[in-house]
């Protein structure tokens, strides 16, 4: 038991260490990001993202769908001084994200990795984002997410391509979820 305990908090450690090397890349450009991304893959070691949303979860805009509805998140990220880079508050979860575009080709697809912290506790979240709706990803640029994700940590059964979803209207936005 003391062993598996030792092993996991290595590992977390690990992983957050990992995480804070990750930088940006060093050619961001905050105006050819602007525009619609489809979020197309999706890997977290959040213990709520493994026991609970992966088996829901589906290709979305800036809507994000789980269980067939549809709620808007957004999310005021604050520049920093390091270009790609980005800071907000998450009042839905309670949270600290610090956001890094890690690798981008601005018309085809942005790899993001974001480090969540509450409570003192971090999670790692990596988010494939496309610019194009379709089921079909490059094999090479799903190997490059896997790997990203694998490098900082999160395990290969906490990788999920996301199956595509219909765009959320203003109809089927949950309304509890709206005033977010």
């Amino acid at each position: 038991m003391t062993t598996v305990v030792l092993k996991t908090v290595c590992v977390l450690l690990c992983a957050v260490f990992i995480s804070a090397q990750v930088m940006p890349m060093p050619d961001f450009n905050l105006e050819k990001m602007g525009g619609k991304w489809y979020l197309v893959c999706f890997a977290s070691n959040a213990e709520r993202f493994v026991t609970h949303l992966r088996a829901d979860m589906k290709m979305a805009t800036a809507e994000m769908v789980s269980d067939g509805s549809c709620f808007r998140m957004h999310h005021l990220a604050k520049k920093t001084e390091i270009p790609g880079r980005f800071v907000f508050d998450n009042e839905l979860w309670g949270n600290t994200n610090d956001m890094r575009v890690v690798d981008a080709k601005f018309d085809e697809y942005a790899i993001v990795h974001t480090i969540k912290i509450k409570g003192g506790k971090s999670e790692i979240l990596n988010k494939l984002h496309s610019k194009t709706r379709t089921r079909k990803i490059a094999d090479d640029l799903k190997e490059k997410f896997k790997q990203f994700s694998l490098d900082t940590g999160i395990l290969e059964d906490n990788i999920a391509i996301l199956p595509m979803n219909g765009e959320c209207s203003d109809d089927t936005v949950s309304p509890k979820l709206k005033k977010i």
